[in-house]
């Protein structure tokens, strides 16, 4: 059998000509879960990796998920929970707090803070299989599948196109239409590109996708999001991984008013009153990965933040107080002792 020579993840590859998907698999030695493939931009169905054949001159992509992104009284939380899911397209999920799973220390901590947070939504990274990489062993092997759910994302991708394919081959490889939609304007701040996600969105959501994008904190452009159906919106707090927390809380109020679909907050969070804040506003849930990988505490970190989301929730819930400039007695005055 002839050689082929092909574009393999962006580099020369040779195969034999005709060779079929499965067979450039097996002689990659990669694992046959959690990985998806792409000939000439077209993802191919596993089911049929063992009849598509790779020609002269194809272009191929093969890629994999990569890591990318102590209760509270159980009483009354647990009952506010129930009553009030987070419901995100088709599904419901009692925690409001979505992790990413990058920048650990190590799998392991990254596991332990998945516990201690209470999450039931995790983000991986969508990447390029690392050719190199004979181990046959995957990422996924840590997460537990059937506890979290998996929101595969597009960082790194800074054109709708890249996007779109890129959330295409990660349903393939992870049997989910959930996304995270990214698209970057900009490699020193990563705020998002709008054109290019919304021209994403619209083409997701028609192939069915249940679309969750990262956007600036802008009404307007997340009330495009919304109109053009997307399951939610994420406005940014601040840059990624900055840490300042909330930096426009009136932008999100202003968003929250007019939303129809959870609002999230997505990137800039630093610690636990970040997150209070966010929930105290009337926000729906809160999606962060630095804020806990980067801790010294991972772990510790992760509780805190279960702990701000939940207390959070419930001060919105419970209405504060007004704002007033002068002091108001909290005792009654009448019958206060006076001498004579």
């Amino acid at each position: 059998m002839s050689a082929a020579r092909i574009r393999l993840n962006g580099k020369d590859h040779t195969v034999a000509d005709g060779a079929t998907i499965a067979e450039l698999l097996d002689e990659l030695k990669l694992p046959p879960e959690g990985v998806a493939v792409a000939v000439n931009e077209t993802v191919v169905a596993r089911a049929d990796h063992a009849r598509a054949r790779i020609r002269e001159g194809d272009t191929v992509e093969i890629i994999h998920a990569v890591g990318g992104g102590a209760p509270a009284p159980e009483m009354v939380l647990s009952r506010i929970m129930e009553e009030e899911p987070l419901k995100i397209g088709e599904r419901t999920f009692k925690s409001r707090l979505i992790l990413g799973t990058g920048k650990y220390p190590s799998n392991e901590v990254m596991v332990q803070a998945l516990e201690a947070a209470g999450t039931e939504i995790v983000t991986v990274a969508i990447r390029r299989v690392d050719l190199k990489d004979t181990s046959g062993k995957s990422f996924l092997n840590h997460i537990d599948r059937r506890r979290y759910a998996i929101l595969p994302n597009t960082a790194g991708c800074f054109t709708a196109k890249d996007a779109i394919l890129t959330c295409q081959l990660a349903r393939e490889a992870l049997n989910t239409s959930m996304v995270k939609l990214e698209v970057i304007g900009d490699e020193k701040t990563l705020f998002p590109n709008n054109e290019a996600t919304l021209e994403a969105a619209r083409v997701l959501v028609k192939e069915g996708f249940t679309v969750l994008p990262y956007s600036i904190d802008d009404p307007v452009v997340c009330r495009k999001l919304q109109d053009i159906g997307c399951a939610a919106v994420m406005p940014l707090a601040a840059p990624i991984g900055s840490g300042l927390g909330i930096r426009n809380p009136f932008n999100l109020q202003i968003i929250l008013e007019q939303a129809a679909v959870p609002v999230i907050v997505d990137a800039g969070v630093g610690t636990a009153s970040d997150a209070a804040v966010a929930m105290e506003l009337g926000c729906d849930g809160v999606l962060m990965n630095t804020a806990i990988a980067g801790a010294k505490d991972p772990v510790a970190m992760a509780a805190a933040m279960r702990m701000a989301i939940e207390a959070g929730r419930l001060a919105h819930r419970a209405g504060r107080i007004p704002r007033k400039l002068y002091a108001s007695a909290s005792s009654p005055i009448e019958g206060v002792v006076h001498a004579n």
